[in-house]
């Protein structure tokens, strides 16, 4: 049965080590319930969030998400039926964003936005491929 991927973007609201806490907590709870796995980049100006499950309970989350206030301007990048999970282990792994990944200014100045969705599903690929910190 094919699964659903899917990847958004938003801003952190109040970001700080016991809201970002709260969110893993939450998020680890609520997709282990529901089968889902998937990975969150976060960091002060940016969460970058790769979602993996059954089509409705993704939806569902990702409806819960855009109505937390947590998160700012939440926009989908990539939404695509998949075979197989990026992350089968990982309810929600976290991880700074990589050195690698764009800095502050380029998110800033939409390089985000700017990034094909081959770009985007690349950077959880990556990730997917190292071993988890």
């Amino acid at each position: 049965m094919p699964l659903l991927q899917l990847i958004y973007a938003s801003h952190p609201f109040g970001f700080d080590d016991a809201t970002l806490g709260a969110i893993l907590l939450d998020a680890r709870r609520c997709n282990a319930r529901d089968d889902i796995t998937g990975m969150l980049i976060c960091r002060a100006d940016l969460y970058l969030q790769l979602l993996e499950g059954p089509e409705r309970a993704v939806e569902a989350t990702c409806r819960r998400i855009m109505a937390d206030d947590r998160h700012v301007e939440m926009r989908v990048l990539s939404r695509e039926l998949v075979g197989a999970r990026l992350f089968p282990q990982w309810s929600m792994r976290d991880d700074p964003a990589r050195s690698w990944l764009w800095t502050r200014q380029e998110v800033e100045s939409g390089r985000l936005d700017a990034a094909s969705q081959t770009e985007i599903q690349a950077v959880f690929q990556r990730l997917a491929g190292e071993t988890a910190p």
